[in-house]
């Protein structure tokens, strides 16, 4: 887990370097990229399930020792995942000049916004690219390499960063000034900058996993690069309830975007930047997930109950014990974190007034995160999907519509708290009744 855990740490310290340059700009910018935050994980999600959905095949044929299968399904999984996020890239794009309107969100946020999110939408064959290889590694053994890329994509976005949001300018340090050339483009900086910081690492990960993994290098098999039918069929067995469940959270995060807009720009900024500096709480339990998925889809691959069984308790308890240590430390000293992340005094306030209430959900939550990932590797994910439709979308949207109207974007955190608590209760449940045991024939 280890490994999992560092990269998704790298993954949360770039989004913080990000927020704090672009919160440099103002309320208005932070709450541009807040206001499409959800739509751009609805995407993610989607070009997600469809790596995961030939992932999880290619860990149960490392775990069964055919290797020559697993190098297979990753030449099939290539094109058709990369056609895949083509066309969604194609609709994301053709609908992002509309959606911030859509979403009623004030008009000076509405050019950031789009941009902000076409721009995304651009890059995204080269998205899935970096997911499916990243994915693929993870699941033949290696987290190492996909956890030195994602550390490598930190630091590049920083540096692309750095030139691509400010304008040129003077700056002083150690007692000399030089000029500092740069593009100006704000917003849409932000979000060309990790894109191209994207391109690069997609780039190296399918360098190590074609032509340098053991395992999944095009070597060890000479298949058709078309994607066979059981495979897809398969792969959509697994990634379509996937991708339900991640579009069921993802709309119901742009349904929340839209209770919370009506609120105002400071409301949206503290929103945001509450998401980001969570996510150093929430993120290693999605790098246990990662493990946890690989250890039980290996595990079933070699026929082994017993130790699947006790790599899935033993994630979910990890998971639970690193997210309750850093959701206390958050706890403290989230206020100083605000004062990082944003110059504006008022949604310093707000936001840490607000995420102080999920961080008690902490634990229960990351049971709901490790869970997931033991019962993804299982190819459980149908069952799941429906736990999370259930709770997000009868329990916090729910609470949100109605507590926001009474106690502003407390309301919404609240709700928050409440929905996490019972999803990871949810959870605990069906990995305690051992049904997704008999999901691993797939």
């Amino acid at each position: 887990s280890v490994p999992g855990i560092l990269a998704q740490v790298s993954d949360i310290i770039m989004q913080y370097i990000d927020a704090a340059m672009v919160g440099v700009l103002g309320a208005s910018a932070s709450a541009s990229i807040g206001l499409v935050s959800s739509s751009t994980w609805l995407v993610g999600g989607i070009i997600g399930a469809a790596a995961s959905g030939f992932s999880v095949q290619a860990a149960h044929a490392v775990g069964a020792g055919d290797n020559r299968r697993a190098s297979s399904l990753f030449r099939q999984s290539l094109g058709f995942t990369l056609l895949f996020s083509s066309l969604i890239a194609a609709i994301g794009a053709s609908i992002a000049p509309s959606l911030p309107r859509w979403l009623g969100a004030e008009q000076s946020l509405w050019k950031d916004a789009s941009a902000y999110l076409a721009c995304f939408c651009m890059f995204l064959p080269l998205r899935q690219l970096n997911r499916l290889c990243a994915n693929m590694l993870q699941c033949s053994g290696d987290m190492k390499t996909p956890s030195i890329m994602l550390s490598l994509m930190c630091l590049l976005d920083v540096v692309f960063n750095f030139f691509l949001i400010f304008p040129t300018r003077v700056i002083s340090f150690a007692g000399m000034s030089f000029t500092v050339y740069g593009a100006g483009l704000g917003v849409l900086g932000a979000q060309l900058g990790t894109s191209l910081a994207v391109l690069v690492c997609a780039a190296l990960l399918f360098y190590a996993a074609a032509f340098r993994s053991q395992i999944l290098c095009f070597a060890n098999s000479k298949s058709s690069w078309i994607v066979q039918k059981d495979v897809l069929a398969k792969a959509c067995r697994i990634g379509v309830p996937m991708a339900l469940e991640g579009s069921a959270l993802s709309l119901a995060q742009i349904v929340s975007t839209m209770i919370i807009a009506p609120l105002g720009t400071t409301a949206i900024a503290a929103h945001s930047f509450a998401v980001t500096a969570e996510s150093i709480c929430y993120m290693p339990g999605f790098g246990i997930q990662q493990a946890s998925t690989t250890l039980v889809g290996q595990s079933l691959g070699a026929k082994r109950k017993d130790l699947t069984r006790s790599f899935a308790w033993i994630t979910v308890f990890a998971g639970i014990a690193v997210m309750t240590l850093t959701g206390a430390v958050m706890y403290i000293f989230c206020p100083y974190v605000f004062q990082f992340l944003t110059p504006v005094k008022e949604v310093q306030e707000l936001g840490a007034h607000v995420l102080r209430y999920e961080l008690l959900a902490e634990p229960l939550f990351a049971a709901s995160i490790v869970v997931t990932g033991a019962l993804r590797g299982a190819g459980d994910t149908f069952v799941p999907g429906i736990i999370n439709l259930i709770s997000m979308w009868g329990i916090r949207l729910t609470l949100a519509w109605f507590l926001s109207k009474r106690i502003g974007l407390s309301g919404v955190w609240i709700a928050m708290a409440i929905e996490l608590s019972c999803r990871g209760i949810f959870f605990l449940i069906r990995l305690k009744r051992e049904k997704w045991l008999n999901k691993g024939g797939l």
